[in-house]
């Protein structure tokens, strides 16, 4: 397993430098489509005068930090979404990506669950350690060390994602039993029609009808749910890494994801995106 040989090499084992060259691409179409849709649903206007984000961010750095924040945030908008997009045409594509990850970090500073920014910072990181993140829509294939050590660290973040996702997982009962999945569709049946975003989430009609009960019969199946993601969670690392077994791993893993970000499209296309974007660094 080409891994496992890279790190007995110190890291001097050659690899497909397209690999990350591609995975850039993919990189800065996430952060793009993400910066595009941040904008909307009262995004621009997030630190107007009066507005509650303008309350919160005085009390959390003080008034002059807030005017400040208030008055980089519309041109920071624009400017990490054209780097954005820079990045996945390879347009110098270093400093793109610096601008996009400077524009990723400026969301920790109002967001509540930044989560999806701290693995955009991360898996960026990876990316900013590539030698050859290439230029232009131009992927060079071929055997080199260039990019080995990122191509590295970015499967070890890929996997401690799943495997730390699934250990929280087993770690919590009422996931574990099912009864958190199947209450969280059923409340969301009741209350979809009050909801102020309702493309926020997209839980198929079929879904809420037949597993939207709350009935122990819709536990029971959230529970084999439940334990299907977790079993999936912690097989796709290994399997993606074994060129045998890689195939059917990429089509699962694309399955799961696909489902996750359909009920929870805005809050999962980033997270959704990038890790399957990742797999590429799974491939030598």
């Amino acid at each position: 397993m080409w891994f496992f040989e890279t790190l007995a090499s110190g890291f001097q084992y050659p690899t497909d430098p397209g690999r990350l060259q591609l995975f850039r691409i993919v990189f800065g179409t996430i952060c793009a489509l993400r910066f595009i849709l941040a904008i909307g649903q009262g995004g621009w206007d997030r630190f107007a005068v009066a507005s509650l984000s303008s309350h919160i961010a005085a009390q959390r750095f003080g008034r002059r930090r807030a005017e400040l924040l208030a008055f980089v945030y519309r041109p920071a908008l624009i400017v990490r979404a054209l780097a954005a997009v820079a990045l996945t045409a390879g347009l110098a594509p270093r400093v793109s990506l610096s601008l996009v990850l400077a524009g990723a970090a400026m969301e920790l500073l109002y967001l509540k669950s930044p989560n999806a920014v701290r693995y955009t910072l991360l898996t960026g990181a990876c990316l900013m350690a590539a030698g050859d993140m290439g230029h232009g829509l131009t992927i060079d294939h071929g055997s080199s060390t260039a990019n080995t050590w990122a191509q590295c660290v970015l499967v070890l973040i890929t996997t401690d994602i799943y495997w730390n996702s699934a250990w929280q997982k087993i770690r919590s009962p009422q996931f574990r039993t099912g009864l958190y999945l199947a209450q969280w569709v059923h409340v969301y049946t009741q209350v979809r029609d009050q909801l102020p975003y309702r493309r926020q989430y997209a839980v198929p009609g079929l879904v809420r009808r037949y597993m939207g009960n709350l009935t122990d019969r819709d536990i029971r199946l959230w529970r084999l749910t439940a334990a299907t993601v977790i079993a999936t969670e912690i097989a796709l690392p290994p399997a993606l890494l074994t060129p045998q077994t890689m195939p059917y791993a990429v089509v699962i893993g694309i399955g799961m994801h696909s489902a996750f970000t359909y009920l929870k499209p805005r809050q999962l296309l980033t997270f959704s995106g990038l890790t399957v974007g990742t797999y590429l660094a799974f491939i030598t």
